[in-house]
């Protein structure tokens, strides 16, 4: 099992931390807030971090650690999620499909939108978790790389699938085997995130993209190519683009992606690395194309009919914000039935026409369709099976892994 050490933050780590929080996955978008991404395992300014060795994991043992369920006597759960990660009414202060599953049930969802970046919250939650105490939630999101290491610490709940038919079931064939938890043993998706191609095709002027070697390549793109400062995102990618599969890459692969991405720099091919501040520079044309996420994308072709998106033959990334039942959890039965209740057909649907996220659930396109026709015929919301089997994710990796990545990362951006 995976050991826990407090308080040590490389430099490098620490200003991944920073790029995240400042422009990337942390940073708010227009009705969404997109996952900060792989230094936000740590919190800012040393908080916390994960690591090969130190204090032993609480619980000793894989599978977490149960409390005395009280859901049949106390029908509650406190549910922890992201800002902007819910459908609302247009009063803006009730949740839907929050009520309806409490009128259903009698189960009051205490909900909480108190997660605001991954090691910010880690950072809220750890010591609870490390002494093996209740942390006050019953559930909680969190991205799937976090999710994962959480899981190999023993710090959640292992769940029953006897409450979870509809989640079995209805899960996308995409995000069913994660390396981090393979089968769903101890997550499900709360939703996906999905890194693509996206251009303005006035700025293109005639130039057809196709792929990332177009963007990193063509000299006709010269400076007006966007990045992400995410190094899961843009490495993987890339990755992909080189015939690796970023979910089983060597660190001679790695290099190899971040020397060829090097080369584009140097030739002032790439205008900059941005976080989610690229949607601008692709409005205004300064970027005639650019590596993108899907939630931004839906929100900027409704506004921009010059802007589109393409997935290369090569594939794309695939990451999500996962569900998980922390240790000590009082009411875990309760928490399940809330996970499953989002895996039926009609309450995913009402989630994915509020949020526009990829849905993780199969079979949502006809109750979608008579809420949102065009958000039904999105593949950036609902991939068909051709664009689910180009779906890649990029790889757990452990301490050292990170650091050594992140470094490099963070030199070849000049972060």
């Amino acid at each position: 099992m995976e050991q826990y050490e407090p308080d040590r933050l490389s430099p490098a780590r620490a200003a991944a931390v920073r790029r995240s929080l400042r422009n990337g996955r942390a940073a708010l978008t227009r009705r969404s807030l997109l996952r900060a991404g792989a230094g936000g395992a740590l919190a800012a300014g040393g908080s916390g971090t994960l690591s090969a060795c130190g204090i032993p994991a609480a619980g000793g043992s894989r599978g977490g650690v149960s409390a005395q369920d009280r859901s049949a006597q106390e029908k509650t759960v406190a549910f922890s999620n992201w800002t902007e990660y819910m459908d609302v009414d247009d009063s803006g202060r009730r949740h839907p499909t929050l009520e309806a599953f409490t009128e259903r049930t009698g189960i009051t969802v205490r909900y909480t939108e108190d997660i605001n970046d991954n090691g910010e919250f880690f950072g809220k939650i750890k010591p609870q978790l490390a002494a093996g105490q209740d942390t006050g939630r019953d559930l909680v999101v969190l991205t799937d790389w976090l999710a994962a290491r959480l899981i190999r610490l023993g710090w959640v709940q292992k769940l029953d699938p006897a409450h979870l038919p509809h989640a079995f079931a209805n899960l996308a064939p995409q995000f069913r085997s994660p390396d981090g938890d393979p089968g769903r043993a101890y997550s499900y998706p709360w939703q996906g995130i999905s890194t693509v191609i996206a251009y303005n095709r006035k700025a293109l002027d005639g130039i057809e993209v196709t792929s990332v070697s177009d963007l990193l390549d063509d000299p006709r793109l010269k400076g007006r190519v966007g990045l992400l400062t995410e190094m899961r995102d843009t490495v993987g990618m890339t990755l992909l683009d080189m015939g690796k599969d970023p979910g089983d890459f060597t660190g001679d692969d790695y290099d190899a992606a971040i020397a060829r991405l090097q080369k584009a720099v140097d030739r002032g091919q790439i205008r900059r690395f941005t976080g989610n501040d690229y949607t601008s520079d692709l409005a205004k044309g300064d970027f005639a194309a650019c590596l993108a996420w899907a939630g931004d994308v839906v929100q900027l072709k409704a506004d921009n009919p010059d802007i589109d998106f393409l997935v290369p033959d090569s594939g794309y990334l695939t990451s999500s914000d996962d569900l998980l039942i922390p240790n000590r959890a009082r009411h875990k039965t309760n928490a399940e039935r809330l996970i499953d209740y989002y895996y039926e057909p009609q309450t995913a649907a009402r989630l994915a026409a509020y949020i526009n996220y990829v849905c993780p659930v199969d079979g949502v396109k006809e109750e979608l369709a008579k809420i949102d026709e065009a958000a039904a015929d999105n593949p950036l919301i609902l991939p068909d099976k051709a664009m689910q089997a180009k779906s890649r994710a990029f790889r757990s990796l452990s301490a050292q892994e990170e650091t050594a990545c992140e470094e490099k990362f963070a030199k070849l951006i000049g972060a």
